[in-house]
């Protein structure tokens, strides 16, 4: 791949040749991008590391708009990753129009989108690992999984995750880490583990009876001729994010003072590079890299941002490959004496127009789609505007969502988890059953009616504005906001808990809601165990069939105060 001032010089003469890039037609992008200029590299050293993460179970190419809000608070406001459109762009010197711009930001996305198509796949990720490997040498290359792998599509629902277990086997990772992966139980997990064939690495989960260490946390590879220590972490907040009843035995947690001991340990064993690789988020990952010593290399996901380097934070740097098979990120690490004296960074934007498919992995995922194709591809209606996820507070999806759990369950307002796994369709697509899936797969799927107070209502919304919005990272559980129906509220994210949440209106009459009122809530994805009520994608196949042709409107019910 190019180095980064080399992609911005080509990026940069790609649009000032075309202009204004909704007048491009696809075949003239195609023309302009390469398979071999996205290879290009300034390489460094003799240790490479490539990263994938989050791909929630996408075998796919697929659109994924980026997000439109991504606020950050206290010592993170107004640095990556809390950058989005023009900021982002302006920050990193990237050119509106360019082929970057499209890959990271929701600046003229549909435009953008029609021009330059999907980008993933993991045929062409494959194609990707395989060419470095080759170029770097395969003893040199250490291809890592930052988690949220087995999870997000109707297979992945369907097969238990061994469709995505099945592909990634061709792959080849060194090791991987989980976050949803939890969420198809105890059992299952150990069964993947046991024959997964390479490491699944979880230095902060422990069995709750005897404080024993569930997985292995550290793995040592020989790599560039450097002994190279790779220290694994699940997403802390598991059991409170997801259902605890699925992993009943395990606690897991943060723990900063064991991830010191195991990169005091893996020093003391050798290793001339420490690797993380992590589910933390970014932004505890940013905290991390300050408390704990020693770290050569953060590779983080969870939270599905991607930034084009990697930023330096004290010795320590941190690359982050944003989600759905969209990046590969690549470090190169020059090492001396025993320590990293030079690097070299990029997020690879996977194109799939312009990529060659690796032809074992796209036989591999035919095979493993072939009993569901039918079915994934059945039409149950069409969208007339961008139908998307990302953003901190509302995306058309789970507007949409809203929509039909309220009509469908008959319910005043209701409630959908800002969730930040699902994909993006453009205007005038259809919707199948696919595209149903990539939002809704899960595994504690009922869609519930319960009455509400107003005050209840409040205090749900603080809680989860305090996990997005709290100032230390440490007390941050990643996601977006839970979405709302039927109500519009005023959100002040750097006020304290308590204090975010204010001026809550129901929609229809305009009137506030009541303290004390009983209001009848919809909602799916309770973490309680035995929650009743239809399947949300069973609900919402029901809903959108029935209307055929959808069409939201803008949401501008959150009014968001104190951000710039």
């Amino acid at each position: 791949m190019f180095s980064r001032r080399e992609f911005l010089q080509w990026a940069a003469v790609t649009t000032a040749a075309t202009g204004y890039m909704g007048s491009l037609t696809r075949v003239a992008a195609q023309q302009r991008l390469t398979q071999d200029d996205l290879l290009k590299f300034d390489s460094k050293g003799s240790i490479t590391l490539l990263h994938f993460t989050d791909v929630h179970a996408q075998l796919k190419p697929v659109y994924f708009r980026p997000p439109s809000e991504n606020y950050g608070v206290g010592a993170f406001e107004g640095i990556p990753p809390h950058l989005v459109g023009e900021e982002f762009l302006s920050h990193f010197g990237i050119k509106r129009g360019s082929p970057l711009a499209y890959a990271h930001t929701m600046v003229d996305y549909v435009d953008m989108a029609r021009t330059y198509g999907r980008l993933g796949g993991l045929d062409r990720t494959a194609t990707l690992v395989k060419a470095i490997r080759a170029e770097r040498g395969d003893n040199n290359v250490l291809f890592l999984d930052g988690g949220d792998t087995w999870q997000g599509s109707y297979t992945s629902l369907k097969t238990n995750g061994q469709d995505m277990v099945d592909c990634m086997k061709l792959l080849k990772p060194d090791a991987m880490v989980g976050h949803w992966e939890f969420t198809f139980g105890e059992d299952r997990v150990k069964e993947i583990v046991d024959d997964l064939g390479y490491p699944f690495l979880a230095s902060n989960v422990f069995d709750t009876e005897w404080d024993e260490p569930v997985f292995e946390h550290t793995a040592f590879y020989e790599a560039g001729g450097h002994k190279v220590a790779v220290i694994g972490q699940a997403m802390p907040y598991t059991p409170i994010a997801n259902p605890r009843w699925m992993i009943p035995n395990w606690s897991f947690g943060i723990r900063p003072e064991v991830i010191q001991a195991n990169v005091d340990a893996a020093r003391e064993a050798g290793a001339a590079v420490v690797v993380l690789l992590s589910h933390n988020g970014f932004d505890v990952d940013q905290k991390l890299a300050t408390v704990v010593n020693g770290i050569d290399v953060i590779l983080t996901g969870h939270t599905h941002d991607a930034v084009p380097e990697a930023i330096k934070i004290g010795n320590t740097l941190l690359l982050s490959s944003g989600s759905h098979g969209k990046y590969l990120g690549r470090v190169d690490l020059e090492v001396k004496d025993g320590r990293v004296t030079d690097y070299h960074s990029a997020l690879i934007p996977v194109f799939s127009d312009v990529i060659d498919p690796d032809p074992e992995m796209a036989a591999k995922i035919d095979e493993v789609r072939a009993p569901y194709e039918a079915e994934c591809n059945r039409v149950i209606g069409k969208t007339s505007g961008l139908l998307y996820r990302r953003g901190n507070f509302n995306g058309t999806w789970d507007d949409l969502i809203c929509q039909g759990i309220m009509e469908e369950r008959d319910a005043e307002l209701a409630f959908s988890p800002g969730f930040r796994w699902g994909t993006t369709l453009l205007p005038g697509d259809d919707i199948t059953i696919d595209d149903l899936y990539n939002q809704t797969s899960m595994n504690y799927p009922s869609v519930y009616r319960l009455e509400f107070t107003g005050t209840q209502i409040k205090e749900i919304l603080e809680d989860v504005c305090d996990n997005l919005f709290n100032k230390d990272p440490f007390f941050q559980q990643g996601g977006d906001m839970v979405r709302v129906g039927g109500m519009a509220y005023s959100c002040a994210p750097k006020e304290s808990i308590g204090n975010r949440i204010s001026n809550m209106t129901m929609i229809k009459t305009g009137e506030p809601i009541e303290a004390d009122r009983s209001y009848v809530v919809a909602g799916w994805a309770s973490v309680n165990e035995g929650v009743e009520g239809p399947a949300v994608y069973d609900l919402m196949e029901n809903y959108i069939t029935r209307h055929k042709v959808i069409d939201i409107p803008r949401n501008d019910t959150v009014k968001v105060i104190g951000m710039n």
